[in-house]
């Protein structure tokens, strides 16, 4: 405010007759017909002061050298009657708040009035309302004594919640600059690292033209060496054919490597196999030379002896007398019979038969009698007087 009046009640400015008038017009007041405690927080509220200075300036056809306070100061003064400025002055408020004039204009009465303004400070919009409200035609000295008294406490009010946030300004400033300087350290060490990047992008793409550099060698190679290939295939006639016959002959010498390795080892194979089989060998040998020192004695049996050699046969029995047994002979089916073989098994106590020189027939009829009837039969493969002595000991073994 800029006087100390508005702390009086608004009565005390109306002439008797005005505080009388009856509020049934239609029209609503003009700046200069408001109370003159009005007209500061009219100016001070409703009109920011770049408007009012130029407003001002336009009244005045120039430019005011005068600061905020003397401005305002001196608009307030030229509200108190009808002129240039105070007519700029209407004109703005009523274009600057048209809509809410027009919302205003439905009021019927002065409580319509109030409740109208009531909506606009629980709005938070009370500019346009309090111009409205001041200047409605159903407005009278106790509407316009209420509005202004509200508007005072909601200007304290906005004072307050301006130290607070001017205070919260600060703080915030303060915040402001702790990020603008921790902005500034990311930006720095953004640009480090944009830098590097920059460094290891320069040595990729140098290591990438290396690369393809050699790549187009390389690839220039090939096609000199392919055409190389080319015009040496067509001086050398049949250079495909030799090239396959010598992979053919590398391939069967591989298998041929194979192969040898695989005999080489079939032949370790056969040398383990023959060892193993020398040995009962030596020992059977070792077994039949500690039997030959051994006397035959065959007394009082008669041995016979299928096939064998013709020229040998009195060998045998030299050899079977010897033992002290009796011999018989069967030519195991060259001149003699089955019918005799017969007989000759059936009296005969021991039977060598030589598997060489018989038959097969012979050679099963023997072997099935013995098995059937038990009699003891040594079976020698070799028709030699060596081998018959040996058969000799053997059988004489068998029944010692």
């Amino acid at each position: 405010m800029c006087d100390q009046d508005a702390k009086q009640p608004l009565a005390r400015f109306f002439p008797p007759d005005e505080a009388a008038r009856s509020s049934a017009g239609s029209r609503r007041q003009r700046l200069w017909e408001l109370p003159q405690n009005t007209h500061c927080p009219v100016i001070g509220v409703c009109l920011p002061l770049g408007l009012l200075r130029k407003l001002v300036n336009k009244g005045v056809r120039g430019q005011a050298l005068a600061d905020d306070y003397e401005i305002h100061v001196g608009a307030v003064a030229e509200c108190a009657s009808r002129n240039r400025i105070s007519n700029l002055l209407q004109e703005a408020l009523d274009q600057r708040y048209a809509l809410v004039l027009q919302r205003f204009r439905a009021a019927r009465s002065g409580e319509a009035v109030m409740d109208l303004w009531r909506q606009a400070i629980a709005a938070g919009d009370v500019a346009g309302a309090f111009w409205a409200a001041l200047t409605h035609a159903r407005s009278d000295f106790l509407v316009q004594d209420t509005v202004l008294r509200e508007m005072h406490m909601i200007q304290h009010q906005a004072g307050a919640t301006t130290r607070v946030d001017q205070a919260r300004y600060v703080e915030m400033q303060q915040s402001h600059a702790a990020m603008e300087a921790e902005l500034a350290q990311c930006r720095q060490r953004h640009a480090r690292t944009l830098a590097d990047k920059a460094r290891e992008l320069e040595t990729v793409q140098a290591q990438l033209m290396r690369a393809r550099a050699e790549v187009m060698a390389r690839d220039s190679r090939l096609a000199f060496l392919q055409a190389d290939m080319e015009e040496l295939a067509a001086s050398v006639p049949e250079l495909e054919a030799r090239t396959r016959l010598k992979r053919k002959l590398e391939e069967a010498g591989e298998r041929l490597q194979a192969r040898d390795a695989q005999v080489a080892q079939l032949k370790q194979q056969l040398a383990a196999a023959t060892r193993q089989l020398d040995e009962p060998r030596v020992a059977a040998v070792e077994a039949a030379a500690e039997v030959a020192e051994l006397p035959v004695e065959l007394a009082d049996k008669t041995l016979l002896c299928v096939g064998g050699r013709s020229a040998s046969v009195a060998s045998y029995r030299c050899m079977t007398e010897e033992t002290g047994a009796r011999f018989a002979h069967h030519d195991g089916g060259q001149e003699h019979g089955a019918e005799q073989l017969e007989a000759n098994l059936a009296a005969a106590d021991l039977v060598i038969c030589q598997t060489g020189c018989i038959s097969h027939n012979a050679y099963w009829r023997v072997k099935e009698y013995c098995k059937r009837t038990g009699k003891q039969c040594v079976f020698v493969e070799n028709p030699s007087s060596t081998s018959f002595s040996r058969g000799l000991k053997q059988i004489a073994i068998a029944i010692s």
